[in-house]
């Protein structure tokens, strides 16, 4: 066997060097991508590839930034912010809340079985995109760090997928090479059973094992930590009406703290008096409890007159309306005044929604909220438009706090899932490939207003993008130059004088290999023809071999850089290089362990 080419054996070398640094973890993974795009750009401008007539360039190096898996990728994210910031997947999240409030362990099985099951007929990466956000939304609502539960789902995701031949663009794609190289076509559901069985013995590691590996990362730790005193206004239409404050404390879910009631003409009602429209439930939470029990009973934070007046000093009727938190500073002019006599509403058209004391004067007792006198320190809890919290701030003194959240455009939520399901369709019925359908969904979005043109930056992340063209340079650098092959053939002349049992295994751990430290593309299109190549030497059935990469393509949970949907969970999960490795290697040696098992039962090697 010859040695490798110059060019094999750099791109080998500076791809050991990479996930090096990824695995380190002391230089930033964004600087590390960007570092490795800049070397191959620099060997391939100097020492370009030439072949067969064919002659590659930068080209490689900056290819993947016009890949279409980014530009799907990058769609994708728009889509699903549009999903979340128009309030379309709350009946969803809602109703799996309160699943995982009774009990959690059960909201993370049924989640993990249905994202399964979903991407055995729909593409890995759309499945993702729907369950993303409202996983991100019950981590908010259920206080379950999401860095807890995106992992798993990501990782069932991906197992579901390779269950069909349709689960997947690799799978599609390793048939496809089996059947130019003479095999029988592969059904649809040819394999499912194996799989399935394999992703029962995985379930109850991605159930009960990973969460426990994985960090408590959660974007709302802070907001979670202050709880503030509101009032729900019993208003026409509110669930509310008619029923008991013993029947209301028992449908308010989380730590929402009922403090009192007061009535319409501002007296206690007496206790078992059905609530009325007019009566005034002063509850104390975070906000995200306030939100949610505003939603729930249908009855909204503020009187119904103020926010008349609010609507009424609007600039625009469709502007976007944000829910902020405003610190009251030394300087501040609402200090030593209320609400009530701040006129706040009145004067910039923001409304007051909750108020949060340090001190925890406010904790017990019916006061109203509007009517307590500001200090130094506090915060209030408000919602109104960027202008009008603009000039809030600026004429009162007041310091914005972090975690400022846009609230949703209902009226658009129809319109963002009718996006979304045409787009998702139109991928996983194979009418247009992934990258065409999202990026058409992506337009719409922005067409439609669902996703705010000036705000698309909150939809993408800069780590995400360089890490995807880094990963698809770094892919095609192995494949264009050789590397692939060359590792290929040298695992092929190795395991001649194996059993086919043996064979089988290391194929399959060949292709998870490359699968997580290039491509499933290049794991694919190197491994199949080496498989049925093998086979026929050793006079075994090619079918399991073929399967063996097939599976091996798809068992990519060790890396980031491994697959899409594992760069889209990055950043939402706040996880780092070495929570792949930590999580993920554990499941692709079970994973290999199980499928090869099965397959050489199956196939009687």
């Amino acid at each position: 066997m010859d040695l490798p080419s110059l060019h094999a054996s750099a791109a080998m070398v500076i791809a050991l060097i990479t996930f090096w640094l990824f695995a380190d973890g002391r230089v930033r993974i964004e600087l590390v991508s960007l570092l490795l795009i800049a070397v191959l750009a620099l060997l391939f401008n100097f020492f370009p590839v030439e072949h067969d007539g064919y002659r590659a360039s930068i080209e490689l190096a900056f290819g993947g930034f016009g890949h279409e898996a980014l530009i799907a990728i990058c769609c994708l994210m728009i889509m699903g912010r549009g999903l979340v910031v128009t309030g379309a997947l709350e009946p969803v999240a809602q109703l799996m809340t309160r699943l995982w409030r009774y009990n959690e362990l059960l909201g993370l099985l049924f989640s993990l079985v249905l994202g399964g099951a979903m991407s055995m007929i729909v593409n890995d990466t759309p499945v993702l995109v729907l369950t993303m956000p409202i996983l991100l939304n019950l981590a908010a609502r259920t206080g379950v760090a999401a860095s807890k539960t995106l992992m798993p789902m990501n990782c069932a995701i991906l197992i579901g997928g390779m269950a069909t031949t349709i689960g997947t663009s690799t799978n599609l794609l390793v048939v496809s090479i089996a059947e130019d190289m003479g095999l029988p076509q592969f059904s649809v559901f040819q394999f499912t059973g194996t799989a399935l069985i394999a992703a029962a013995v995985a379930l109850p590691y991605l159930w009960l094992v990973m969460p426990r590996l994985l960090p408590a990362h959660s974007a709302t730790d802070e907001l979670q930590s202050r709880r503030f005193r509101g009032a729900l206004h019993v208003a026409d239409g509110s669930t509310a009406i008619g029923r008991t404050v013993d029947e209301i404390q028992a449908r308010l879910t989380g730590n929402l703290t009922l403090l009192g009631v007061i009535g319409a003409d501002g007296a206690r009602p007496s206790p078992g008096r059905p609530l009325e429209i007019g009566d005034t439930l002063h509850v104390e939470g975070t906000s995200a409890e306030l939100r949610d029990a505003s939603e729930s009973l249908r009855a909204p934070l503020a009187n119904p007159s103020v926010l008349d007046t609010v609507r009424a000093k609007a600039r625009a009727p469709g502007e976007d309306v944000y829910l902020r938190e405003l610190a009251i500073g030394a300087d501040s002019t609402l200090a030593g005044r209320s609400v009530k006599s701040a006129e706040i509403a009145d004067r910039y058209g923001v409304t007051v929604i909750g108020i949060f004391k340090p001190d925890r004067t406010i904790l017990h007792g019916g006061g109203r909220a509007r009517e307590l006198g500001l200090d130094v320190g506090d915060v209030l809890l408000v919602q109104g438009t960027e202008p009008a919290l603009k000039q809030l701030q600026v004429a009162e003194g007041a310091m914005v706090l972090e975690g400022a959240a846009e609230l949703p455009r209902s009226a658009k939520a129809p319109l963002a899932i009718m996006i979304f399901v045409v787009a998702v369709g139109v991928a996983a019925f194979h009418l247009a490939p992934i990258a065409v359908s999202s990026l058409a969904g992506g337009i719409a979005m922005l067409a439609t207003g669902c996703v705010k043109f000036d705000r698309i930056g909150r939809a993408l992340s800069a780590k995400v993008i360089v890490l995807v063209a880094a990963s698809i340079a770094l892919g095609r650098a192995l494949l264009e130059t050789g590397a692939a092959q060359w590792l290929g053939e040298a695992l092929a002349l190795g395991m001649h004088a194996f059993p086919p049992a043996a064979v089988l295994a290391t194929m399959m751990a060949f292709a998870a290999l490359l699968t997580n430290f290039s491509s499933n593309t290049a794991a694919a299109a190197v491994g199949a023809p080496i498989a049925i190549s093998l086979a026929r030497q050793m006079g075994v059935p090619p079918e399991p071999l073929v399967l063996a990469v097939l599976f091996g393509c798809n068992l990519c949970y060790a890396t980031p850089v491994a697959y899409q949907t594992n760069i889209l969970i990055m950043s939402a999960g706040g996880y780092q290089f070495k929570d792949y490795v930590r999580a993920g290697t554990p499941l692709v040696l079970l994973m290999i362990v199980t499928l090869s098992v099965l397959l050489v039962w199956k196939y009687h090697l």
